[in-house]
């Protein structure tokens, strides 16, 4: 069982990681042609204000969050599927 779960934990990091990566160029690119075509590149929407019971709930939740993408960047690191330069950019990107 701890096998069939450690596998599952890795399914999900690397496609969230490929999905981020996929997302960033994307985006990259949509910027690329806009500056090409000479239209306004897709800019993401504003964050909507946080009340102020959610603003002392987020950051214990986001600070675990944090280290749980960090550990789970460690993990891939150690198993050989993220480089050192990959998993510097990654862990610079969760604390940034």
């Amino acid at each position: 069982m701890p096998g069939l779960l450690r596998g599952v934990a890795r399914t999900a990091v690397v496609a969230g990681t490929a999905t981020s990566v996929s997302n960033r160029v994307s985006r990259r690119q949509q910027g690329r042609w806009a500056a090409q075509q000479g239209y306004q590149a897709y800019q993401e929407p504003q964050p909507q204000p946080v009340s102020s019971a959610q603003q002392t709930a987020a950051p214990a939740d986001a600070m675990g969050s944090t280290l749980d993408q960090l550990k789970q960047l460690a993990e891939l690191k150690a198993q050989g599927v993220l480089t050192e330069a990959e998993f510097e950019e990654q862990k610079r990107r969760l604390l940034a």
